[in-house]
């Protein structure tokens, strides 16, 4: 049988979140809901959800903050967070991305695209292989799968999942130019639907944690790791 999906909503208004929690329960979906970011992240720590449907507007805690505390969270499971919010500008998105969110989805948004969306953020597959057996070497750094270390020659730098992922393909195909459409691929999944803005921002910062020089963009291509 199989395990039923769990959904975290976090949002202040209590309408969107009803809205929202009856179309998902139908949907067969386990719902919980948080009306703020303090909230959210108690709430998510305790029920380890398997998707996140946040609002970038809230009091206490804005959708930037509470998404940067959850990808703080030791939860050793893979959360997927989505902004849902009604802010566009590319600003917005961009700290949505930079604070770990996985995608960002505009309100309004009929039932069914909603729920179009929902699953294919769900059945994301991460296709990165074999990095649970041991250590891998590149250039100065050393990464430790199982431990989810990596080390910069003596110093230890802490990475979120995706960046941390991302890293790990790259290390793992040195001198090998991987293209925009296979760093998709294989840390997203083909099935979530991000812009290239999603790749260009953690690129960004694993430069800004590990050296300019370590990651070379090949323009219109992809990127490769020198080693």
């Amino acid at each position: 049988m199989e395990e039923v999906k769990k959904i975290l909503l976090v949002d202040d208004e209590k309408d969107i979140l009803d809205f929202l929690s009856y179309n998902l329960e139908n949907a067969g979906y386990e719902v919980r809901v948080a009306q703020n970011g303090l909230e959210g992240v108690k709430v998510a720590q305790e029920f380890l959800p398997d998707l996140i449907l946040l609002d970038m507007m809230m009091p206490q805690m804005d959708g930037i903050q509470t998404c940067e505390e959850i990808r703080n969270l030791d939860t050793k499971k893979e959360i997927v967070v989505a902004f849902l919010t009604a802010r566009g500008e590319d600003y917005s998105q961009i700290a949505g991305f930079d604070a770990g969110a996985d995608d960002y989805i505009l309100k309004p948004i009929k039932p069914k695209v909603l729920m179009s969306r929902v699953k294919a953020l769900l059945k994301r597959t991460v296709k990165i292989e074999n990095t649970e057996e041991g250590i891998i070497k590149a250039g100065p750094l050393k990464i430790d799968s199982k431990k989810h270390i990596i080390f910069l020659g003596d110093l230890e730098v802490n990475l979120p999942k995706k960046e941390f992922k991302l890293l790990t393909l790259l290390c793992k195909n040195t001198g090998e130019v991987k293209t925009r459409e296979e760093i998709m691929d294989q840390v997203w999944g083909t099935e979530v639907v991000v812009g290239d803005r999603t790749i260009d921002v953690h690129i960004r910062k694993l430069r800004e944690k590990l050296g300019e020089e370590l990651i070379t963009t090949i323009k219109g291509v992809g990127y490769k790791f020198n080693g």
